[in-house]
């Protein structure tokens, strides 16, 4: 899993609540857009066969106390680089060393799983409409998030070494790769009474999951040493309650991956070869890439997509397009390099025309809605410009009159390397305003932070909000626009964790 919204479960005798050949790790249901001969569809469906489900690691002595303690796979889990950083170790994880470990479960009695309870600011707060298993997941993740670093990289070393044939679907480092983990399984157990947005978040991570060669065999291992981590660190928490609540919902979200990547199969590639046909060098840190996939790659303006260079297999970046869909098919990326980074260096000083990269699926929900009349206010920052350049093109080629209002944000006019282009495209529509903003030293345009000159500007109550650029400009663009009274619905912006986990 990486990096990656209800009250009942699959039952614990693993078959999901289903029957027949649609087990618990199979897709649980023919998808429905389907487009094969139904011969071809009788023909491939998957076999029977028995399911097991996930079992806890070792007995339920062992696991109490476990006699050795594993190492962190990849780099210390005490090394929190840039996402984008090369590995200075690439060796897969050994078996786990023998030794003492800080935290383990203690001889005496735990307390009961009620005496840990998240407090009313904690993210894993109890609702009151909570259900039974939303209590005992919530439980179980506040005791343990505080030490995430050891649980997920106790999770990775008890994968590796009880099941090495997974190893190479990682990429070499782990540092990131464990905070994505970590984060996903929180975010789909902290959803599991809300099926809506729990299934949406899902959908998209079984999707994308597919370009990294995931099949439903693989998630009883996940499952399986998801279990085994939990239980040696929540010491407090963990009981056969919250064990069996963690196997029912682990069966959901994995039933949940599973039918979507299976759907998704049907009607798109796993992953897209892209040529590299055009690579312009903006500044020296900046390029502008263009590629061309190898089918036809629909996506919206606004949107993202993972990106994998020749140079790092398995390590995937996200970047979102810097156009909107284009006649002949041709996709651009601006592409900004990090001090040691990996994909971002590689695109930026070594990617030439002719060179191929993949393309996962796309995603993100920063989209136009053309059935409105709202205006659009934009902000930009940095390399963030690129998805707002492609809002203003699908404006344009919806060719509706619509205003809207770009703010591009640097720290220097030197750093405002696309204004050219954005003025170009503010000459050509009336209905398009543009206006650089300046944070370090003089400019032609506007001086300060992004947010601030946005104030100064306004009514705003007629427009919808799109944010893009570095998490911290985000969240200070998101308080000022709530502050002159945009409501949040009418916010849109990338997920922070995501640009948080990916090089600018």
């Amino acid at each position: 899993m990486d990096a990656p919204t209800t009250t009942s479960s699959a039952g614990s005798d693993g078959s999901g609540g289903n029957s027949g050949d649609w087990g618990w790790f199979t897709p649980s249901r023919k998808p429905a857009d389907d487009r094969r001969a139904p011969d071809q569809q009788s023909e491939e469906r998957a076999p029977s066969r028995p399911v097991n489900p996930i079992r806890p690691v070792g007995t339920e002595a062992d696991r109490r106390t476990p006699p050795a303690a594993a190492p962190a796979p990849g780099p210390g889990a005490g090394d929190r680089g840039t996402d984008d950083r090369r590995p200075d170790d690439r060796r897969a994880p050994g078996p786990a060393a023998r030794g003492s470990e800080e935290h383990q479960r203690p001889d005496e009695v735990a307390p009961a799983p009620q005496d840990v309870r998240p407090g009313p600011d904690s993210p894993f707060a109890v609702p009151e409409t909570a259900s039974p298993d939303a209590i005992l997941l919530r439980r179980t993740m506040a005791e343990v998030e505080p030490i995430s670093d050891k649980v997920t990289s106790y999770f990775y070393a008890l994968l590796f070494v009880q099941h090495p044939e997974l190893r190479p679907l990682f990429p070499a480092a782990m540092d990131a790769q464990r905070d994505r983990l970590f984060k996903a399984i929180l975010t789909a157990a902290r959803l599991i009474d809300d099926l809506d947005i729990l299934t949406e978040f899902l959908t998209r991570l079984g999707r994308g999951h597919r370009k990294y060669g995931t099949q439903p065999e693989h998630y009883p291992a996940v499952g399986e040493c998801l279990i085994g981590a939990l239980t040696r660190y929540a010491v407090s928490t963990w009981s056969d309650e919250a064990e069996a609540a963690w196997v029912r919902a682990y069966t959901q979200i994995s039933q949940i991956m599973i039918d979507s990547a299976a759907e998704d199969e049907l009607i798109a590639p796993a992953w897209w070869q892209a040529e590299v046909v055009g690579h312009e060098l903006r500044t020296h840190d900046i390029a502008v890439i263009t590629v061309r996939p190898d089918q036809p790659y629909p996506f919206l303006a606004g949107q993202y997509t993972s990106l994998e260079t020749p140079w790092w297999p398995r390590v995937w970046r996200h970047y979102s397009f810097a156009a909107a869909p284009r006649s002949d098919g041709l996709l651009s990326f601006h592409v900004k390099a990090v001090p040691a980074g990996w994909v971002s260096s590689a695109l930026v000083h070594r990617a030439r025309p002719g060179d191929v990269i993949r393309l996962g699926p796309p995603a993100g929900s920063m989209t136009v809605d053309h059935a409105s009349d709202n205006g659009l206010l934009c902000l930009g920052g940095g390399t963030g410009i690129a998805p707002i350049k492609a809002l203003v093109e699908d404006v344009a080629d919806h060719g509706r009159n619509r205003p809207v209002e770009v703010f591009y944000g640097a720290r220097n006019d030197h750093d405002l390397y696309d204004i050219d282009t954005m003025l170009r495209l503010a000459q050509k529509h009336p209905w398009l305003a543009v206006r650089p903003v300046v944070s370090d030293g003089p400019t032609n345009g506007l001086s300060g932070r992004l947010p601030d000159a946005v104030r100064q500007y306004g009514p705003w109550n007629a427009f919808d909000a799109y944010l893009s650029g570095p998490p911290g400009m985000i969240r200070s663009g998101v308080d000022a626009l709530m502050g002159v009274g945009i409501p949040s619905h009418r916010i849109r912006h990338d997920s922070i964790e995501e640009l948080a986990a990916a090089a600018e």
